[in-house]
């Protein structure tokens, strides 16, 4: 012990018989890891001698921002401000790091020390500056660290509130897509005496890329049209309201379907510069026969619903889809629509539609589904065909937008 406390500056010049006094005055005081010396707070009488361990000086002593101002090791001491201020409080908390041993001094030892000896006091206080020019350092290097802290978090902010911004303005820009989108699709269906006509759009996103219409062309014709953007999102929705506009303009001369195709084919591979295509079924209902005439353009083929119940897939050619060619091949029929029988149109998306197993809906199951509801009006027809897809879709991800639209003669 006369040796640790000889090798203290603050004791270092007493003589031998003073610190052989010392060490039989002095107190041992044992603690173990992670015990408490003192708090921060407590009434200060003491000053310690790490004779043995290392002890943690600290503020905020078990709180979240607890800061670790100093470590103190064998042959160091703390303390010493209890020793100087009576009545004092502990500025620190102090902590055994490890197992440690500690030598105590009383205000009173000190006091008779530094009477004798006047040479300790001075020595006391080169070493308190020292101390205090090292708690400086480290509270300005903790609070250097902070404000890093603090900076980057007010960047990351600010960088959040900037994709919040943007995120708002792309939804806003997408609900405006999609209000153009649906304007660009019929309000009400037409009323034609002697038939009646459905139809259902479910877009797999905000904004889809299926479009349909059935509108008056000449005198005792209807126009019916339904089509299938290759892609989903804004960009198929542009794609969507051109194809649309051009089949509507050529079809306005009354233009037999598949020459109406060919025409809008030419216009979309002239002015795209993408690699989207469509594919697309226009015909022409005749109210006085019954008869309709379509042109389909890699379409699904349609499936026609008689009185009795019965399902079939009209025959069916080869068809290129819109905006792939200059030069295309058009699948053109006429079929005769009996009474009682419903015509249904599809885009792929009904038949591509997953169940959570990943099993298809496919066309099957539109037939047998369609085959139970022959006398129903066309669009009791779409909406039945929609619920049993989403039953069957038990709320997994749409790949793809779906859309119905039918005829019913009565």
């Amino acid at each position: 012990m006369k040796s640790l406390l000889a090798r203290i500056p603050l004791f270092a010049d007493l003589p031998d018989k003073e610190l052989d006094q010392l060490v039989a005055a002095l107190e041992i005081r044992d603690l173990k890891a992670g015990e408490l010396l003192f708090r921060e707070g407590d009434p200060g009488e003491h000053l310690y001698v790490v004779v043995k361990g290392q002890l943690q000086v600290l503020m905020g002593e078990g709180k979240p921002d607890e800061l670790i101002l100093n470590i103190l090791r064998e042959g160091e001491y703390l303390g010493e401000m209890s020793l100087i201020v009576p009545g004092g409080h502990r500025t620190a908390s102090v902590r055994a790091e490890t197992p440690s041993v500690l030598l105590s001094l009383s205000r009173t030892q000190f006091a008779d020390l530094t009477t004798r000896y006047p040479a300790l006091s001075a020595s006391m206080l080169h070493v308190l500056s020292q101390r205090l020019d090292a708690t400086n350092t480290a509270t300005f290097r903790d609070l250097t660290e902070k404000n890093r802290q603090l900076q980057q978090a007010y960047d990351e902010l600010k960088a959040a509130q900037a994709q919040l911004v943007e995120k708002e303005r792309l939804e806003r820009e997408l609900q405006v897509a999609a209000e153009i989108q649906f304007s660009i699709l019929p309000d009400a269906l037409p009323y034609l005496a002697g038939y009646d006509f459905g139809a259902r759009i479910l877009p797999a996103r905000q904004v889809g890329g299926d479009f349909y219409d059935i509108f008056p062309v000449v005198e005792h014709k209807m126009g019916v049209l339904i089509g299938d953007v290759s892609d989903k999102g804004v960009p198929s929705a542009l794609f969507m309201a051109r194809t649309h506009a051009l089949i509507m303009a050529e079809a306005d001369t009354g233009l037999i379907p598949g020459e109406v195709m060919r025409l809008v084919n030419g216009h979309i591979t002239r002015l795209e510069k993408s690699t989207q295509f469509v594919t697309a079924l226009y015909g022409l209902l005749d109210d006085r026969t019954s008869e309709f005439t379509y042109a389909r353009a890699g379409h699904e083929t349609p499936l026609l619903l008689t009185a009795d119940g019965q399902v079939q897939r009209l025959p069916y050619g080869s068809g290129m889809s819109l905006g792939m060619w200059d030069t295309i091949t058009i699948d053109e029929r006429s079929i005769h629509l009996p009474p009682g029988s419903t015509l249904l149109l599809y885009t792929d998306g009904l038949t591509d539609c997953r169940n959570p197993q990943g099993e298809a809906f496919g066309i099957e199951r539109i037939k047998s589904t369609l085959a139970g509801l022959a006398g129903l009006s066309a669009q009791r027809v779409c909406d039945h065909l929609l619920e049993t897809l989403r039953d069957y879709q038990q709320a997994a991800s749409q790949d793809d937008d779906v859309t119905l639209v039918a005829i019913h003669v009565m």
